[in-house]
């Protein structure tokens, strides 16, 4: 997320009501999946007792009314012998569920669904069995409001909506296990009045038109988390085609590799989509896309994905500039500088997400070093000055970004300027280009479509460098106050 266009508080999500699942287990054998994960600032979001391997989400939607008819079928394992689970869901009314194709009960307490399989299934939910559950809802899906009035979940806009899902709104238009360090594959179908258009991520695998509606069937392969998934609905202006995939090529190189972007057979799908009343003005920019992401892949790896792209809207159909998994989206046409952003964290957050949200740091720390390499590189704005600023903005003091006081402070200037400063003093630990960037590299290859946290990072550049770095991140990553200026 790009903190210059939604900086400041996020809410602090506390569901303290019981989920109704404990007594009687309807003669299922094992015991209740925890109601949440026990992330330092969200709790209860997410759940315990299974992990989703895959979303197969079928949206009927009806921008006018705003109205939502959808059938969810999450494919998961159990972690442990279940009795019920349950699912993260605001605002919509369940129709009908079940678990292994019979039906289940369905209990609600605010944001939390549980669902109690049937007792005649119990040899199907041991630790370790694959098993299928089937949600049937519908409504009006609901708009999350922050303090600092900043909104996510299911946005309305112009001539349709778009769902943006950092940290907790995904729940607001699909049931799931609601917390990064779940990823999954994903299907979203949407079916939408003809004449407009559904983007969502990974590749387009059918559009369909029938009567008075258009089905578009996207499908995601590679693992993702709910905070990332999206669906943006209206009139777009729609472009794909092929980049040639990022290789360690020199600038010219890769310049004449651009030139051929259409013609690559075995490349990278570039799909964007752009409101028509922005498309224009966005054609530019858009056709950077290749260039960034070939730029982006020397430094940190090859991309993640087998797709990339950008979603343009217009002005004021969100506050903030998301990344939204292999096409971010951008509420009017962004400068060189925040695609750079966005596109950087298909490596850092999208491909390596954090464990919870106290490693949000890993995201927009290396995010922000990549506009300052961009800069560097393309504007000749050296690195040195952008980390010098930073350090003297009082702002990037407030509170360390490996460890933010309270949700409300996730997205504050520390997590991202501060963070870039930790990257940096990284590199001039190692007082070696070559090798740091190899050590990025290694990082996103080491876990390349996982999770990581925090001692994850300092225990690798430990090792990669060998260098004791103790004094690095007591400083710099939780150090309370500002050290004196070296030199």
């Amino acid at each position: 997320m790009a903190r210059t266009t939604r900086a400041a508080a996020l809410a602090l999500l506390v569901l303290t009501a019981s989920t109704g699942c404990t007594g009687d287990t309807g003669g299922v054998e094992g015991t209740p999946g925890a109601a949440g994960l026990r992330d330092p600032y969200f709790p209860r979001l997410g759940n315990g007792g299974y992990d989703v391997t895959h979303y197969d989400l079928a949206l009927d939607v009806d921008p006018a009314a705003h109205h939502l008819r959808a059938t969810a079928t999450i494919t998961a394992r159990a972690t442990q012998d279940l009795s019920s689970f349950n699912l993260d869901l605001a605002g919509l009314t369940v129709r009908s569920a079940s678990v292994e194709d019979r039906p289940a009960a369905v209990n609600r307490a605010g944001h939390e669904l549980t669902l109690r399989p049937d007792a005649g299934i119990e040899n199907r939910l041991h630790k370790g069995r694959t098993f299928r559950t089937v949600v049937s809802y519908s409504g009006f899906p609901q708009t999350l409001t922050d303090p600092d009035k900043s909104k996510e979940g299911w946005l309305r806009t112009a001539d349709g909506s778009v769902a943006l899902g950092e940290p907790t709104g995904s729940m607001t238009w699909f049931p799931g296990n609601n917390h990064p360090s779940d990823k999954a594959s994903y299907d979203i179908t949407v079916t939408v009045p003809k004449g407009l258009t559904a983007v969502s991520n990974g590749e387009l695998a059918s559009r369909t038109t029938a009567g008075d509606t258009t089905t578009y069937h996207w499908h995601t392969a590679e693992p993702m988390a709910s905070y990332l998934a999206t669906v943006a609905i209206g009139r777009f202006d729609t472009k794909a085609s092929k980049a040639s995939k990022a290789s360690e090529a020199s600038r010219a190189s890769r310049a004449s590799e651009a030139s051929k972007e259409s013609k690559t057979p075995d490349g990278i799908t570039v799909f964007t989509a752009a409101d028509p009343q922005v498309a224009a003005d966005s054609a530019r920019i858009l056709a950077r896309v290749p260039e960034i992401v070939a730029w982006e892949a020397e430094r940190f790896g090859p991309y993640p994905f087998s797709t990339t792209g950008a979603i343009i809207g217009r002005p004021g159909d969100a506050g903030y500039a998301l990344e939204t998994q292999n096409r971010p989206f951008f509420p009017g046409t962004p400068d060189a500088v925040l695609l750079v952003h966005e596109m950087a964290h298909q490596w850092f957050g999208d491909s390596v997400t954090p464990e919870s949200w106290r490693d949000m740091w890993l995201n927009e720390g290396f995010a922000t070093y990549a506009e300052w390499l961009w800069e560097d590189d393309q504007e000749g704005s050296p690195v040195q000055d952008h980390f010098d600023a930073a350090f003297a903005d009082d702002d990037n003091w407030a509170f360390p970004p490996a460890d933010p006081p309270t949700a409300a402070d996730i997205s504050k200037a520390p997590v991202y300027a501060r963070g870039a400063m930790v990257i940096h003093r990284i590199r001039q630990a190692v007082d070696d280009d070559e090798r740091f960037f190899a050590i990025v590299r290694g990082w996103t290859k080491a876990h390349r479509h996982g999770n990581a946290s925090t001692a994850d990072f300092t225990a690798y550049v430990e090792k990669a460098t060998g260098q004791d770095l103790t004094e690095l991140w007591d400083t710099w990553l939780y150090g309370g106050s500002r050290p004196a200026p070296e030199g």
